[in-house]
């Protein structure tokens, strides 16, 4: 497995469909690689993809399996009945100073209700969603800043913490890009690895 090292927190590698149009966010334009460079990550894609319907919810699985990769995958076919995705953004997290910052993956090459489904592996890590308020709705990706903590003022309406753990899958659908913002902060105490495989539905030109 290569991945491409960046000035992002973390480190990434994606892989798309031939023919796609290119990502960007945050300014940032990642190397596409073919799923012919990477055959178990075409097969993690064969394992996952179909059509399903569209529903707006966030939803968590958790510890799908502790181990079998691809048994954790069968888990995934099942909950995503009929989804079909042509790219991978994989993350990798190799302890807890790496994080993702405050975003919407709201790119127009994913449509207005794109569906997202991640698989994580490795050391458990938070996950943290928050409402966009009418400001932050214009806000761009913010990678290069770590997430803050909760403000006082903030209701358990508007944020919400889920523990991603080895095997869990956590699903965005609908309007959740258009609504919320999710990050998944810095953690003193993490010393290990986390790899996150987001998969996606790019919209041809």
């Amino acid at each position: 497995m290569h991945f491409l090292l960046c000035t992002q927190p973390r480190d990434t590698c994606y892989v798309a469909s031939a023919g796609l149009p290119d990502l960007i966010y945050s300014g940032y334009q990642p190397h596409a690689y073919s799923w012919d460079d990477f055959p178990p990550l075409k097969d993690i894609l064969d394992a996952v993809s179909m059509r399903s319907s569209h529903l707006t919810c966030v939803f968590v699985v958790p510890a799908l399996v502790r181990s079998n990769v691809f048994a954790c995958l069968l888990k995934v076919h099942k909950m995503l009945p009929g989804s079909t995705f042509n790219s991978l953004l994989l993350n990798r997290y190799k302890g807890g100073n790496d994080y993702v910052g405050w975003h919407s993956d709201d790119e127009k090459l994913y449509g207005s209700t794109p569906e997202i489904a991640s698989v994580s592996f490795g050391c458990e890590r938070d996950f943290i969603l928050k409402k966009k308020s009418g400001k932050s709705s214009q806000e761009r990706r913010s990678d290069d800043k770590p997430p803050l903590k909760r403000s006082r003022k903030s209701s358990q309406d508007d944020q919400h913490s889920f523990m991603l753990k080895h095997g869990s899958l956590l699903v965005m659908r609908g309007n959740t890009q258009r609504d919320w913002l999710h990050s998944v902060p810095k953690r003193a105490k993490v010393d290990t690895t986390r790899i996150n495989l987001t998969f996606r539905l790019v919209l041809q030109e």
